[in-house]
């Protein structure tokens, strides 16, 4: 029989990432500034722009929110791929029993059964996929929900930079430091929201009605949504 690699297999999710970049009109110069540092001696030169930067990526791992989500991510992946693996060695398992009787059984009625373990088995197959799709679907919607969240938070750093327009930085081919503000954010995200609201209620796996099997074990973790174009006011 090749019940199980028709069982085994199955397409993974890969992490991925997709960038949408702002547009750029009409900014003036804006005359250089010396700030005295604080707590320190030198003179630091902050040069005020109109175009700020900053790398969605990394403000999505760096903040607490952000880190919840991978972390809930990363638990409940564990989760399903342990499932996936012991349904797997319950179906090995239950199909070798069936092998090993074969020469014992009628040949119609060893079909029969047979038959009625392959349909069975890509059942089972089908349910576990349906959980990690389900599993990506809501990390996506929760990574959205944070960027869609944090995007109004940039009109207070813009104010306070006196710009007028943020990029990623990812389309930037050279910049001063001086215009990222990825870690402001950060630090503006974690003070406002923290670990950001409570994560949905979803069931462990195991608990929906026919999933009582394997998909492909070694799901890999579900695509990243794209993050939003920022513009100013």
């Amino acid at each position: 029989m090749r019940i199980l690699s028709r069982f085994i297999g199955g397409p993974g999710l890969r992490l991925g990432l997709v960038v949408l970049s702002a547009g750029l009109a009409g900014l003036a110069a804006v005359p250089v500034s010396a700030q005295q540092a604080q707590g320190h001696g030198d003179t630091v030169i902050r040069v005020p722009s109109p175009v700020l930067t900053l790398d969605w990526e990394a403000l999505f791992e760096a903040t607490r929110w952000g880190k919840r989500i991978r972390a809930d991510l990363a638990s409940e992946s564990r989760a399903l791929s342990d499932e996936n693996n012991r349904i797997a060695d319950d179906l090995i398992a239950e199909e070798k029993a069936l092998t090993e009787r074969r020469a014992t059984m009628d040949p119609k009625a060893f079909r029969a059964e047979a038959n009625a373990f392959d349909e069975r088995a890509t059942g089972i197959r089908n349910a576990q996929k349906a959980k990690a799709q389900a599993l990506s679907r809501r990390f996506e919607e929760d990574r959205q929900a944070f960027l869609e969240a944090v995007t109004p938070m940039l009109d207070d750093i813009l104010t306070k930079r006196g710009a007028v327009v943020v990029l990623d930085r990812r389309v930037i081919i050279r910049g001063l430091a001086e215009a990222d503000v990825t870690d402001d954010l950060a630090r503006l995200v974690d003070e406002r929201v923290g670990d950001g609201p409570p994560p949905a209620e979803t069931p462990a796996p195991g608990t929906s009605a026919g999933t009582e099997g394997a998909a492909a074990p070694g799901t890999a973790a579900p695509e990243t949504p794209a993050a939003p174009a920022t513009q100013g006011n």
